[in-house]
């Protein structure tokens, strides 16, 4: 089981340059986890899709409820301590800080883009494209 950021969700199923690898991800790792968070983060996605009407309603919801099905029985609640210390330790939001936390609890790998991320935590977070 990995970790996936909200973002890696997106690539996932909104065409663009890195859904490549988000698809490959999910061949190599077919289980992935995230903080309930994450639910919010992608519905936020899918909002400036809509918005910007690059995606019609109905596929806004049909893609939420296909991202819901991936992650069905694997959303986490994370520990608001655990958060505060990432945070406290680094400049991440603390938005970002539940994925890691979450990594962290499940002991395995965050997979994200976020650079910010990557640079505070190299033994947590790693990018989409790392083998």
């Amino acid at each position: 089981m990995i970790v996936a950021d909200s973002n890696v969700v997106a690539y996932l199923y909104l065409p663009g340059e890195h859904t490549a690898a988000a698809e490959r991800l999910l061949e190599r790792e077919p289980d992935w986890a995230a903080p309930i968070l994450w639910r919010s983060e992608f519905r936020n996605i899918l909002a400036g899709y809509l918005r910007r009407k690059d995606i019609t309603f109905e596929q806004a919801l049909a893609l939420q409820l296909e991202a819901e099905a991936l992650l069905a029985g694997c959303e986490f609640h994370v520990d608001s301590r655990d958060v505060m210390e990432l945070v406290r330790h680094s400049d991440c939001s603390a938005y970002d800080c539940e994925f890691v936390a979450l990594a962290m609890m499940l002991e395995t790998k965050l997979f994200t883009m976020d650079k910010q991320l990557l640079r505070a935590f190299p033994e947590y977070a790693f990018p989409l494209h790392a083998r």
